[in-house]
């Protein structure tokens, strides 16, 4: 049996929103271990002068918790 846990996460680009699930995946698996999966919870943009500046996606990680693990999850 398996416990994961999920953790919400945002990230920008100023190229796409691609280019900001790419970065956000990037640095969560630096900083989760056995990260499994994630969804896009939002997609939002930054528009100045008629033109998007910014891609920002909140994103939902979920990651399996190790075994050993003894951290309570509420």
């Amino acid at each position: 049996m398996s416990i994961a846990r999920i953790t919400e996460i945002s990230s920008t680009s100023q190229k796409s929103f691609e280019d900001a699930i790419q970065s956000a995946v990037t640095r969560a698996t630096k900083t989760l271990r056995n990260v499994r999966g994630a969804w896009v919870k939002e997609q939002q943009i930054k528009i100045e002068e008629g033109k998007i500046v910014e891609y920002q996606v909140n994103l939902m990680i979920t990651f399996v918790l190790d075994e050993d693990d003894h951290t309570d999850v509420a």
